[in-house]
């Protein structure tokens, strides 16, 4: 079948989503721990308002700014404090101890690589914006070509990618039910990671044609704080009092961006008039 938006426009796309994924993908190996890189990428609106308004000339009202200056200092706050207590996640290579000037250099890069991944996202979605726009919304073809074109790129990661291949199979075994086939449990990890990620994906997409941004972003945005805080859980990962300081004002900071009480009370605001005429013709 013919695409309906046009095969340049889509390799513009791709690139920017290719950059973005390995960027995400490579900060892990640069010291930063699980909770920081899903705060830091909660700064997402923060990116796509600065790009607004360097792109399309946006204007936005002072609850967008403060919004922002809440997000960014909790931004700041949990990197600050994870920069304190930053060790060495390197599980590739067997290297010798490194001293905490190294160290922190890794972590800044990795900080870097988050903070370029975050803004070419932002990039992206302006973009997307603009496509939908011109051509209108076709969401499963846009899913289709931003995850099929990138994929002979990622032979250029081809060294990397077999190393964690062997670092895969030289995993603990799961004894498969039934079948009684012991495969190794990182495999088991990668299918769930694969099929919860296209649940997600797949649904963000369709989500961006049957609702409005608002909507979209408010549920990404509880999507990732219930992520963080599982992840904090499960991976018994240290999260101070100041860790939690900076989740609530990006959490807070997100939720007075995307204006949800105003449009909560708009909502609850014909169901009052129409029980207070109620109550007028009872009487």
């Amino acid at each position: 079948t013919h695409s309906r938006i046009g095969l340049r426009d889509y390799t513009i796309l791709v690139a920017m989503f290719f950059v973005a994924s390995v960027c995400n993908n490579y900060a892990f190996d640069f010291n930063i721990p699980m909770p920081l890189h899903m705060i830091f990428r909660a700064g997402s609106l923060i990116a796509n308002m600065i790009m607004g308004i360097v792109i399309l000339h946006k204007r936005y009202a002072f609850s967008k700014y403060l919004s922002v200056g809440m997000i960014s200092a909790g931004i700041v706050i949990c990197t600050i404090i994870s920069g304190k207590e930053v060790k060495s996640t390197q599980t590739i290579a067997a290297v010798e101890e490194e001293d905490p000037m190294t160290t922190l250099f890794w972590w800044a890069l990795g900080i870097a690589l988050l903070t370029l991944a975050l803004f070419v996202s932002a990039r992206m979605g302006i973009y997307q914006e603009v496509l939908y726009k011109r051509y209108g919304k076709h969401p499963k073809e846009a899913l289709f070509y931003t995850h099929l074109l990138p994929l002979p790129f990622f032979l250029l990661l081809t060294t990397n990618i077999w190393d964690h291949i062997k670092i895969a199979n030289a995993s603990e075994l799961y004894e498969l039910p039934i079948v009684s086939i012991g495969v190794p449990i990182m495999w088991i990890y990668l299918l769930g990671n694969v099929l919860t990620q296209y649940l997600c994906i797949s649904s963000v997409y369709v989500l961006t044609t049957e609702c409005t941004s608002l909507t979209v972003t408010l549920v990404v945005t509880l999507r990732k704080f219930v992520s963080l805080l599982f992840s904090i859980v499960y991976f018994s990962n240290p999260f101070t009092i100041y860790h939690w300081i900076g989740t609530i004002l990006v959490f807070t900071g997100t939720i007075i961006f995307t204006e949800v009480v105003d449009k909560v009370r708009q909502a609850l605001a014909p169901s009052k008039q129409a029980a207070a005429v109620g109550d007028k013709k009872a009487n």
